[in-house]
């Protein structure tokens, strides 16, 4: 799976899964433009890519704004010429009782999480479609688009949306060769990966919980350009979470 001088955009890049995976298409030899809301941070992340020889650009981006994901795209596209590739990982959460969700943080989150993918992966799939190898587009839902928790809502509509539009802009995409794929993280580990416990690894087949890499390696193998008989698939990376039964004693 070669990436070199593929022109890769992931949104929500400056830190936990975003950042797992930009870093690894850059050191897989792709141009990576990383988008987030947080200016200082995202810098920062380009800067200790490119500090590592990889080839990194930060475009300030607020999901929510579609003048922002306009800017995006075409920034990227008047820089590079070409875009290749997208990962939609921008996202929020929010968890409180039904009872007492405002209106606004509903639209908030909804807006973060669910259209920002639509309008995304319209603006990236303009380019992509003039050029001859087509594209590819990953969409990062949650295995919470299939389970919950109470009081999670909001965080779960959009990741079960997100799981139905990416089939949805399969088949309209297709025409124009882009592939378009979900994958859902289970616990994916961002924070410090020695606090956790045994019992926490024991949770999952694969005896971990998943770090940040593992979902960044599935975003390779769903964009790279000899899988492209791969589209309009939500692939699970949960370490078998969801498949095992916990039974309490």
């Amino acid at each position: 799976m070669s990436f070199h001088n593929k022109i890769v955009i992931v949104t929500g890049a400056a830190k936990g899964i975003g950042h797992g995976v930009a870093a690894l298409y850059a050191e897989k030899g792709a141009r990576v433009v990383l988008a987030d809301v947080d200016k200082v941070a995202g810098e920062q992340k380009a800067a200790e890519i490119t500090a590592k020889g990889g080839q990194a650009l930060f475009v300030q981006t607020d999901v929510r704004k579609e003048t922002d994901i306009i800017n995006l795209v075409k920034t990227t596209y008047d820089k590079y010429g070409q875009i290749h590739i997208l990962i939609n990982n921008a996202g929020k959460g929010l968890f409180k009782s039904p009872y007492e969700v405002t209106l606004e943080e509903w639209d908030d989150v909804m807006n973060t999480n669910l259209r920002s993918v639509f309008l995304a992966s319209r603006e990236a799939g303009k380019y992509m479609r003039e050029n001859k190898e087509g594209g590819a587009i990953v969409n990062i839902a949650s295995t919470r688009a299939i389970m919950s928790e109470a009081n999670s809502e909001a965080y779960a509509a959009t990741k079960g949306g997100i799981v139905a539009i990416t089939h949805a802009l399969a088949a309209s995409f297709s025409e124009d060769c882009i592939t378009v794929n979900a994958i859902s993280p289970g616990w994916i580990e961002t924070g410090d990966y020695e606090k956790l416990t045994k019992l926490d690894h024991e949770q999952h087949l694969s005896k971990r919980v998943g770090k940040p890499e593992d979902i960044a390696r599935a975003c390779l193998y769903l964009t790279a350009s000899e899988n492209d008989f791969v589209t309009g698939v939500n692939l699970v990376v949960d370490g078998g979470m969801t498949r095992k039964m916990i039974y309490e004693e």
